[in-house]
């Protein structure tokens, strides 16, 4: 009985992992052209601006203290058990430097659009090969994602 029981257990274990990640494919071997619709076009994709609504995100050059406080606050709550305020990785990577590598329509589009990010941006899959999870979207609101853009530009040093 007990060897009934593994090797119906091995069975259910390969099935669960060999299932339903291939391509659709037509009956000559090609792609379905529903499959080949929703591949992401990569071509078009800025990386200096990602993947979403943020086109044009007017920053001064002066801090807004207000709204970095309100920035570490969001961040408190939907990031930091995640990413670290230094270069070090924890789930994440450290946000240390992050507003000097990045521009502000990059990390704005990135906390907003998410997936579609990780399946276009190169610096984000990179990222992902490092730290093999990917970001939860947060469910921020333009003006959240805003705060914590400012609170991340007062961490690089901002005044």
């Amino acid at each position: 009985m007990k060897k009934l029981f593994v090797f119906c257990c091995i069975g259910l274990f390969l099935a669960a992992c060999t299932g339903g990640d291939s391509p659709k494919s037509t009956s000559d071997g090609d792609q379905s052209s529903e499959e080949v619709a929703s591949a992401p076009a990569v071509a078009d994709y800025d990386p200096n601006r990602g993947e979403g609504k943020f086109t044009e995100v007017k920053i001064d050059p002066k801090l807004d203290e207000a709204m970095a406080l309100k920035g570490k606050n969001l961040s408190d709550l939907k990031c930091l058990s995640c990413h670290k305020l230094t270069d070090e990785k924890l789930v994440g990577p450290g946000w240390k430097d992050v507003t000097k590598r990045n521009t502000p329509e990059w990390i704005m589009n990135f906390m907003t659009n998410t997936d579609a990010m990780i399946d276009k941006d190169p610096k984000v899959q990179a990222m992902l090969e490092i730290c093999m999870v990917r970001m939860p979207n947060q469910n921020l609101s333009d003006e959240d994602t805003r705060a914590i853009l400012e609170f991340m530009r007062q961490n690089d040093g901002v005044k």
